[in-house]
């Protein structure tokens, strides 16, 4: 691990989207929950204090928003990807992790979540 390996944590993003393949998830929106993990080097942000030299995490996360809202799917599997795919775009990126909830997707449970993760090819 580099010395100064940054964790980026994006915690409880509540959003709305067409997720599932019955009827009435075709038709509405439903509530997920997303957390994503994200590890990259900050050793240059560490010493430079300079935006540039820092992941950016609003970035990141304006496009989890505009994916997870602006699109439809069918499996919890594939909007799991999708966001994990997001997540690992920039070079600096040597691990991720992503999380997905679908709140009241089971009868007597709070939610089903899904979780993926990449790790950058040695």
């Amino acid at each position: 691990m580099k010395q100064n390996q940054a964790v980026i944590r994006i915690k409880n993003l509540r959003l709305r989207t067409y997720i599932g393949i019955n009827e009435d998830e075709i038709k509405n929106k439903q509530d997920v929950v997303i957390n994503a993990t994200i590890y990259y080097c900050a050793d240059r942000a560490s010493n430079s204090d300079n935006m540039d030299d820092a992941l950016n995490y609003r970035t990141i996360c304006k496009a989890i928003i505009q994916l997870v809202e602006n699109n439809r799917f069918g499996l919890l599997e594939k909007l799991t990807h999708d966001v994990l795919s997001l997540c690992t775009e920039h070079h600096w990126v040597e691990m991720a992790t992503v999380e997905i909830d679908k709140p009241h997707a089971l009868r007597f449970a709070d939610s089903v979540s899904l979780s993926l993760s990449w790790h950058k090819p040695e």
